[in-house]
């Protein structure tokens, strides 16, 4: 196996850290994985493979978040700040400025 050795400034190294341990996966684990979606033998670019997927994601879950909402705010803002939390916890959310 080949070793390559390169700089990272704190912040990436931080967030890259927090995605690791998000995923249950040790650091360098991490970024081999990262590494290898990059150079997909099958060309596909790694930051768009997933765009379709999220897009719809995104739209079911706005559509679903408004109808909670004008049924029950309450339990919208519940799950609101129960999703926020455990996407904190995966490291997929930026920290708070101040915290």
């Amino acid at each position: 196996m080949t070793k390559l050795t390169i700089r990272l400034d704190e912040d990436l190294y931080a967030r890259l850290g927090r995605r690791a341990h998000g995923a249950g996966l040790p650091l360098a684990t991490f970024c081999r994985n990262i590494l290898a979606q990059a150079a997909d033998p099958q060309n596909r670019y790694i930051y768009s493979s997933n765009d379709e997927i999220l897009s719809a994601s995104i739209q079911t879950l706005t559509i679903l978040a408004t109808f909670v909402g004008q049924q029950s705010p309450k339990a919208l803002e519940a799950g609101t700040a129960e999703a926020r939390e455990l996407l904190a916890e995966r490291g997929l959310l930026p920290e708070r400025s101040g915290s």
